[in-house]
């Protein structure tokens, strides 16, 4: 019996000692995984911060390279237009003075971008030809961007957003200029809706609005460029309209 028990305490002790290896050889493996991890990334964590440094460099320089290519492309697109604003101005029968003069008004526009509303119905069909050559030299000349156009008639209003050339592309050829039904509240609830609030709208049209504007819905300031002065019904709502949300009349003669 005294040799059993020996013999179980010594089975015992064995079982003790080698769970006491086997924990000790758990916490060697997991200090050495943890120090080895450490070194890594003690040497990693640089090499990682010089690429990220290197990467915000090259991000740098071709930001800077996308700035001078906009500002040469629109250095080019304004040269450009500049020697083409005596036939534009020609065609629309625009007398350079008043031109000037109308300019002058541009310079009153708060903010940094336009947002065009333009008058697509019937009535301005006549003019739609040189429309986007004047409305073109009109944005140029008053150093804003255009951010959105929106065009009505008909009860019906779409806005366009991109770049200049795209948006007066999908105005030529979207807007219809027919119809005789002129919403100019609805252009501006479509404006206001589909399109960020711009430093000031600017409304090009002919004929006074077949429906209710809501003058405090308006998010910017509306310019207005009536076209149909010899209109006192026109001019009238056109004036009002820019006064009751903050903008200006401005007049250009088409002769």
């Amino acid at each position: 019996m005294k040799r059993r028990g020996k013999s179980s305490s010594n089975i015992h002790e064995s079982f003790s000692d080698v769970a006491l290896l086997m924990l000790a050889t758990f916490v060697f493996l997991l200090v050495t995984v943890l120090i080895s991890s450490r070194l890594a990334e003690e040497n990693e964590i640089p090499r990682l911060k010089k690429q990220i440094e290197v990467l915000q460099e090259q991000l740098k320089l071709a930001q800077e390279d996308k700035d001078r290519i906009l500002q040469h492309m629109q250095k080019v697109l304004t040269a450009d237009m500049e020697d083409q604003v005596e036939t534009i101005l020609e065609s629309a029968r625009v007398g350079r003075k008043d031109f000037d003069l109308f300019v002058q008004g541009l310079e009153k526009i708060p903010g940094k971008t336009i947002h065009l509303v333009v008058d697509a119905t019937g009535s301005m069909h006549g003019v739609s030809t040189f429309l986007v050559p004047i409305l073109r030299l009109v944005i140029i000349r008053s150093g804003k961007e255009l951010s959105a156009i929106t065009w009505f008639s008909n009860r019906t209003a779409q806005t366009y957003i991109g770049t200049m050339a795209e948006m007066f592309d999908n105005l030529m050829s979207g807007a219809p200029f027919v119809g005789d039904t002129e919403n100019i509240g609805r252009a501006f609830r479509a404006a206001a809706r589909d399109a960020p609030p711009p430093g000031a709208y600017m409304l090009v049209g002919d004929e006074p609005s077949d429906d209710t504007i809501f003058y405090s819905n308006i998010p910017s300031p509306v310019f207005t460029m009536p076209l149909g002065r010899s209109d006192p019904g026109t001019l009238r709502e056109y004036e009002v309209l820019s006064q009751k949300t903050g903008g200006l009349t401005l007049n250009l003669d088409f002769k």
